[in-house]
């Protein structure tokens, strides 16, 4: 399972950016193609987290579809999987979105003094 080590990176990139402030809440982005299983990411995160700043954080994930162009007509298609044809009937397709893997937002706690 991959994923472990792709929420242990998560983990370290978010700690690194809170600068030794508490995180309450990542948001990721990980694309239908991009072979990672949210539910797994899910999964491992409330373990990778304990005894860090994240710990306790709640975690969101947005799915991005899979889209590609068509080199032959230029319609926009819809892809469950890195492969596929277009209406026209081209299999000639280049991907535009999918794969990513992005940590989109971080919010920390304020500590008002």
């Amino acid at each position: 399972m991959h994923e472990l080590g792709i929420t242990q990176n998560i983990i370290a990139i978010v700690t690194e950016h809170a600068k030794g402030q508490k995180v309450q809440r990542v948001l990721l982005e990980i694309g239908k193609l991009s072979a990672i299983m949210p539910d797994a990411v899910q999964f491992c995160f409330d373990i990778c987290a304990k005894d860090t700043l994240l710990e306790g954080a709640k975690l969101e994930i947005r799915e991005i579809p899979g889209l590609a162009k068509c080199r032959q007509c230029g319609a926009k298609v819809l892809l469950e999987q890195p492969f596929g044809i277009c209406n026209c009937g081209s299999r000639e397709l280049d991907l535009i979105s999918g794969e990513e893997l992005k940590i989109k937002e971080i919010e920390i706690e304020e500590i008002c003094v």
